[in-house]
């Protein structure tokens, strides 16, 4: 089946074998397409496959022409809850293509979740819960539209399996899923080569993923090439912990293997939106300590860089490696309000007067409680929204002296674009938002009468977010 204008690659392959394992996907009995990103198909080249050819790529995974012939399950460790694990890896997914996003020309990963058990599963089954799946979809289009840096969901097909878990009612539905990333390199893929004491695998690593997604950052010398790489790695990943706080997201396990060194976020699991700005709010119910809680996460972070840093110090001098970390607090802060203002749709024309606002607005989220998302909603453009947010639920939070402060500093702040006000979601009654209490309600009719029409219409509710933010997918040239 020809694809004429997917731009397809198997550039991971170049690693060699000591960087993964050649793997076969699960049969499974059925395959019941679920979900189909197809502005993200129409990206990378693919939105011209019929039904049955999606099927057969990403429920019976035929290699794609141009990719992989067989699939790759990666190796890495990792530290889970810091706790070191030298037994990880792809234990239910593998790499299963790569392609060139048509619009930007950066290499995407096409990797699964669910596809099977591989040589690193262990005692698992490598199967996903549909549940999971559907999980998954709501997280990544939620976060995308909210401006987060995050892997799509590109495909989910139901397989007709059965499967026990113990946190959630069994047996339950199954699914397979395919994730669009900018590569799948965590910090756990350089860690399994510090612990094996294989320097010129860390190195090859290194200079793999500056090659193929930062080559910007080449040096003659190895040292330098290591520096430049850590500190960059440092930025992206502030940038993107900068998003989930400005989205109020918990991702709820932020282990090394969960971090990818694109700085791309992905992975979902436990996640959850918080309601209020809570530092302590948690995702994850065995994250008993609250180790990745709301609060912790820049925490998490830089504790997870730190171990990045570790594996570095065979290619460079310790004193220039914690330099290079250094850089996360002040990136941290900096994306912080480029997030934060991004959300309000306000433009950053003076920097003082914008980290101003900044420290008022987060501070009365904390102090008042005000519900998180409903407060962006409210208060989008800034002033120019005043007589919308005086009509809120929320408005006698905004009267109180609590509030004082931010209407001042707001009076330094713009709108980015005014005219985004006008559309139709800004005058609706509520934001779109994605508490535990919506994600369980959009579930319940799938799993009692195979219902999917409360999701449809959240999935439309999110591109409405999208469309009216400007963070909508745009169409490749």
């Amino acid at each position: 089946m020809p694809i004429t204008t997917a731009r397809l690659a198997q550039r991971h392959a170049e690693l060699g074998e000591a960087f993964y394992d050649v793997v076969a996907p699960a049969v499974f009995p059925q395959a019941i397409p679920r979900y189909r990103n197809q502005p993200w198909a129409e990206r990378i080249g693919l939105g011209g496959l019929t039904e049955a050819e999606w099927i057969a790529h990403f429920g019976r995974f035929e290699p794609l022409p141009g990719s992989f012939p067989h699939p790759l399950a990666l190796r890495y460790h990792g530290h889970q809850f810091r706790s070191y694990n030298p037994e990880l890896g792809d234990g239910r997914g593998f790499l299963f293509g790569q392609a060139y996003d048509l619009a930007d020309g950066r290499l995407l990963d096409l990797a699964t979740k669910g596809s099977g058990r591989t040589p690193w599963s262990r005692t698992a089954d490598g199967r996903l819960t549909l549940k999971g799946g559907v999980r998954e979809i709501l997280a990544t289009r939620q976060l995308e539209a909210l401006g987060v840096n995050t892997s799509k969901t590109f495909s989910l097909i139901e397989t007709g399996e059965e499967l026990e878990r113990g946190d959630e009612p069994s047996p339950t539905r199954s699914a397979v899923l395919v994730r669009l990333s900018h590569s799948h390199i965590r910090i756990g893929s350089f860690q399994r080569f510090l612990a094996l004491d294989e320097p010129d695998n860390i190195l090859t690593l290194m200079d793999h993923t500056i090659r193929l997604h930062m080559p910007e950052l080449w040096r003659e010398a190895a040292a330098d090439r290591a520096v430049a790489f850590l500190e960059a790695v440092c930025r992206r990943v502030a940038r993107t912990g900068a998003q989930w706080m400005a989205a109020g997201f918990v991702h709820g396990v932020l282990n090394t293997d969960n971090i990818n060194v694109t700085g791309e976020s992905f992975d979902y699991g436990p996640w959850r939106f918080a309601p209020v700005n809570d530092p302590a709010f948690t995702a994850a119910y065995f994250d008993v300590h609250g180790l990745y809680s709301f609060g912790r996460q820049p925490e998490a972070l830089f504790w997870n860089l730190s171990r990045l840093a570790e594996c570095l110090t065979p290619l460079a001098p310790q004193d220039a490696l914690e330099a290079a970390l250094k850089v996360f607090g002040p990136s941290l802060q900096e994306a912080f309000a480029d997030a934060l203002l991004a959300r309000l749709g306000l433009a950053r024309t003076d920097d003082a007067a914008a980290h101003r606002f900044v420290g008022a607005f987060w501070g009365f989220l904390a102090r008042s409680g005000a519900p998180f998302e409903r407060t962006f909603f409210d208060w989008y453009g800034g002033l120019a929204s005043e007589a919308r947010a005086a009509a809120s639920p929320s408005a006698v939070l905004y009267r109180s002296e609590a509030f004082a402060p931010v209407r001042e500093s707001l009076e330094a702040m713009r709108p980015i674009d005014a005219g985004r006000l006008a559309h139709p979601y800004f005058a609706g009654a509520e934001p779109c938002t994605l508490l535990i209490e919506e994600v369980e309600a959009l579930w319940a009719p799938i799993a009692e009468r195979d219902d999917w029409s409360a999701l449809h219409a959240k999935l439309a509710a999110i591109d409405r977010m999208a469309e009216a933010y400007g963070t909508q997918v745009s169409a490749p040239a």
